[in-house]
């Protein structure tokens, strides 16, 4: 066994310690408490901040950590989206396998050791698949009407079996339905039937946009010009559904346990009491819709009214960095701003980022320090004399000094 200290040890599946230890033993947690009562290990490692579980990034492509440049183009929603058809087909196998790992590295480098990653290019597998990441790894659907899904069904869903078949890693494979905007309906309805026959998660992006409510509602506006302009056929583009993207979400299948939705920004309160009724996590991307124009997430509304949460980054295309830690300031500033009272609220933020990933990724041995659960670790050196929520809310970003992933220890 090996014993991990610090001032502060912040579990979440109990109250924080203070002079507390882990014990990892093979890669799993052996023990959790106060340093004085640890079993005799034959090697102890002292850390001086702040130990707490790793941290789930809940929504990211690691694929785009090569195209960071279109975080710095200034192109809102609508324009930055454009870049990626013409991008990626630039792209050489190598150079998105490259990229992924550089995610991989970048995530691990911020104490993140679990990810919902989107996966666009088939090449990205294999650098995630051996990895040490937890997770899933989500084969993405995008730009696919009636006609080419009768063409690509086959080859698309061996992507998927395959996949699975030789996966030995602690990453699962789902699928990611893109959005309502660039799927079928039916295409969108066979995505959700094949996952449930498959027995896998789903994770499509919900609601990131004005644009995106316009077209699923009306059929019009951006995407349906975008659409027409690529030659995309989609059966919402004949007057819209009449309703928002989440009540189109349930009507396909997109919602339930096994899923998560990305972003939510737009979102009323019949929306989020639909996802509610679905047990439907939601990924709050705070840094990543400031930066496209995309709006703010209703942070205080999730929280006042019990929606289940989880914290991503988006890509580096969007994001300024993999720092999971660096979106919590963010949404504990929306969330003040959107008339939360703050109690509780760091605590809230930091569990949403632990627990809440892992529960949106079906995950119950990650996201918390307990006995038996996977031996994954982040240390934030902040400081250990206050609250240790409110300071790694405060502190926590950029100030993550090691990681301990399936029990390896990498220090930064």
């Amino acid at each position: 066994m090996h014993i991990y200290t610090a001032p502060v040890v912040v579990p979440i599946a109990g109250d924080p310690i203070r002079d507390g230890a882990v014990g990892v033993d093979d890669g799993r947690i052996a023990y959790v408490g106060p340093a004085a009562e640890a079993p005799e290990a034959d090697d102890t490692t002292a850390f001086a901040g702040v130990l707490t579980p790793g941290l789930v990034n809940a929504h990211t492509h690691l694929c785009y950590t090569g195209f960071a440049d279109m975080h710095d183009n200034e192109k809102e929603f609508f324009e930055w989206i454009q870049e990626f058809p013409r991008r990626n087909p630039q792209t050489t196998d190598d150079e998105w396998r490259c990229a992924v790992q550089d995610g991989i590295d970048q995530s691990l480098a911020h104490g993140v050791t679990a990810v919902a990653d989107v996966v666009t290019p088939q090449a990205a597998f294999g650098p995630l698949l051996e990895s040490d990441l937890a997770g899933v790894a989500y084969w993405e659907a995008c730009f696919i009407d009636e006609d080419a899904w009768e063409e690509r069904r086959k080859s698309w869903r061996e992507v998927v079996t395959d996949t699975r078949a030789v996966n030995g890693s602690d990453l699962a494979v789902g699928i990611s339905p893109h959005t309502l905007y660039s799927l079928g309906t039916g295409v969108a309805k066979g995505l959700a039937e094949l996952a449930r026959t498959l027995d896998i998660r789903l994770h499509p992006h919900l609601a990131e946009t004005t644009h995106e409510d316009m077209f699923v509602r009306r059929g019009s506006g951006p995407f349906a010009f975008m659409n027409r302009r690529i030659g995309l056929d989609l059966e919402l583009a004949s007057g819209g559904a009449g309703h928002s993207p989440a009540q189109q979400m349930a009507k396909v299948g997109w919602l339930g346990t096994d899923s998560h939705v990305a972003h939510g920004v737009h979102l009323d309160a019949e929306d989020r009491a639909l996802l509610r009724e679905h047990d439907t996590h939601v990924v709050l991307c705070a840094r990543s819709n400031a930066r496209l124009e995309a709006g703010e997430a209703p942070v205080a509304a999730h929280r006042k009214e019990g929606n289940p949460v989880a914290v991503g980054t988006d890509s580096r295309a969007s994001s300024p960095d993999l720092d999971i830690a660096a979106e919590w300031p963010v949404l504990r500033k929306m969330a003040l701003g959107q008339g939360d009272d703050g109690d509780g609220l760091n605590e809230w933020l930091v569990r949403a980022a632990t627990e809440g990933g892992a529960a949106a990724l079906g995950r119950t041995d990650i996201g918390a320090i307990k006995v038996g659960g996977r031996a994954d670790l982040a240390v934030f050196e902040v400081d250990t004399d206050a609250n240790p929520y409110a300071a790694l809310v405060s502190e926590g970003a950029g100030n993550c000094k090691a990681t301990v992933v399936k029990g390896r220890l990498i220090e930064h």
